[in-house]
């Protein structure tokens, strides 16, 4: 009889002492940035076995559309559950790009408290690494981003080429525009509109041989915003021969457009990244 009951206890403890070992994990992780003069937040997602496996992972850092508020960083949960389903071992980060009273400042470097590049390309991946199992080198990161977050990651990827392995724009742009996203942004010269311009990084990366190890980009064939530009740069790659991956998928600039296609773009990223180890 005693045995019997010993049994039963095991069988009901057990599926609870499991579950920190293969679930997954989201935190909302709070970190104080020089470049922001200020704490910001971003949302990690843990993958399954973190807890137990004593492993390092790679990151996949990805960065939210803009105009937007504070909390658009945790507006994407999706995301998280995409990569669950894909059963592929990786931290996924997703960092607030915007704040009340600058909603739109496109991942670029501002000026003392808002350098949001510089937070973005070397803060975070550094808090990350200090504060996580990662794999802390180019090999364990992608730089993801839709929309705006497309045109940062982008342009982090290309301004800091040996940070981050794989670079991908999800419905995204290549030189910083305003919050219509009809016309561009004037940063003041042309020498800080030159360093804005991804056309430019990607041109001058290509020269130097800095590629990242894959770049891929896809853009909603009713995207009437952004279609004519992600097709100019998949010429100028083809005219260069920068291999890249590049898809017009049908549909707009929706977030259907970019759930539809997140699982093989996050496979893809992952593809081109150091496993877990």
């Amino acid at each position: 009889m005693v045995r019997v009951l010993l049994v039963a206890l095991v069988a009901l403890v057990l599926p609870l002492a499991l579950v920190p070992a293969v679930s997954a994990r989201a935190l909302d992780e709070q970190i104080a940035s020089k470049a922001l003069r200020g704490t910001v937040h971003a949302r990690v997602v843990l993958p399954a076995g973190y807890a137990s496996s004593g492993e390092r992972y790679p990151v996949v850092y990805f960065l939210h559309g803009l105009p937007a508020g504070p909390d658009a960083y945790d507006q994407s949960r999706w995301l998280g559950r995409t990569l669950r389903q894909l059963h592929r071992a990786a931290i996924l980060v997703e960092p607030q790009g915007a704040r009340d009273g600058d909603s739109d400042p496109e991942y670029l470097d501002w000026g003392s408290g808002r350098d949001w590049e510089t937070y973005v390309a070397q803060e975070l991946p550094r808090w990350v690494d200090a504060h996580f199992r990662t794999i802390p080198t180019r090999a364990g990161r992608a730089i993801v981003g839709l929309s705006a977050g497309g045109y940062g990651a982008s342009l982090v990827g290309f301004d800091h080429p040996g940070r981050f392995a794989v670079v991908e724009s999800w419905s995204g742009y290549f030189h910083p525009t305003d919050p219509t996203g009809h016309r561009p942004l004037d940063r003041g010269s042309e020498a800080k509109n030159a360093q804005a311009d991804v056309h430019l990084l990607v041109a001058a990366d290509a020269r130097a041989r800095t590629l990242p190890a894959f770049f891929g980009f896809y853009v909603g064939s009713r995207d009437t915003r952004f279609r004519a530009e992600n097709a100019r740069l998949n010429r100028e790659l083809n005219a260069e021969r920068v291999p890249h991956a590049f898809t017009v998928y049908p549909g707009g600039h929706t977030t259907a457009l970019w759930q539809a296609h997140a699982a093989e773009w996050l496979r893809m990223a992952l593809n081109h990244l150091a496993g877990a180890r």
